[in-house]
């Protein structure tokens, strides 16, 4: 199974850090953030990582070269930010079978074989890997909300009165179908075409999709503060 990294963003709450470099190349415990992601992916299996560049994407280039870990990288540009739909589409020339996808922003350590294993058992066309958070957390991003199965009901961007606690954590396992409904997105009311919309297009035609509740933690960095609280949380 390959994996597509999203890794175009400018990485702007990280000025001035990424200033001369990507996002990606920011250091976080030591090593580049998209290291944590790679090693992550190697760690699971992956056969092939193909790589969502955009902004410096000459700097990731060199510094990964073409393979990490004896996987094969593959490099596709994003020339403009248009979400995450539109990112994960430019990649769909190199995909096709069923795939993970990852956003490159993020810190793992947490069992994500899982998610790639009730994949294949359930023969989903989409599974997502959530986390369980507070009430309030749950009201500043996107909640998932499943039947008592562990499938997919809805997803609910930023509720008042979330239906659950349960969120996003940017690891996806999907079929090539996820790539039909992103060419049916439309754009949201900031412009993008996003992939929480595609999902929904998924779940609203009947297609089953499933959940799998973190083992472990995860860590979304954007900011100086989360690049502080990974290396806390990696005793470093």
């Amino acid at each position: 199974m390959d994996a597509v990294v999203l890794a175009a963003g400018e990485g702007s709450r990280l000025r001035p850090l990424t200033d001369q470099r990507p996002k990606g190349l920011v250091d976080v415990a030591g090593k580049p953030l998209l290291t944590h992601c790679f090693d992550a992916l190697v760690d699971i299996g992956v056969d092939e990582l193909v790589v969502v560049v955009g902004y410096r994407k000459a700097d990731v280039i060199d510094h990964y070269g073409d393979q990490y870990g004896g996987v094969p990288i593959t490099y596709v540009h994003q020339r403009e930010q248009l979400g995450l739909a539109h990112a994960l589409l430019q990649a769909e020339p190199y995909v096709d079978d069923d795939f993970v996808l990852v956003n490159g922003d993020n810190v793992f350590r947490a069992d994500l074989t899982t998610v790639v294993d009730r994949h294949r058992e359930s023969e989903s066309e989409a599974t997502l890997l959530v986390k369980d958070v507070t009430e309030e957390k749950a009201k500043t991003t996107g909640v998932a909300e499943t039947g008592a199965d562990g499938t997919l009901v809805s997803l609910v961007e930023k509720p008042d009165d979330p239906p659950s606690t349960l969120i996003q954590t940017g690891f996806f396992v999907f079929s090539t179908l996820i790539f039909h409904a992103c060419h049916l997105v439309q754009p949201s009311d900031r412009g993008e075409y996003e992939l929480t919309d595609a999902i929904g297009l998924l779940i609203g035609s009947g297609r089953t999709v499933e959940t799998v509740e973190l083992d472990g933690w995860r860590a979304n960095v954007n900011t100086e503060t989360d690049i502080e609280g990974v290396e806390r949380q990696l005793g470093q």
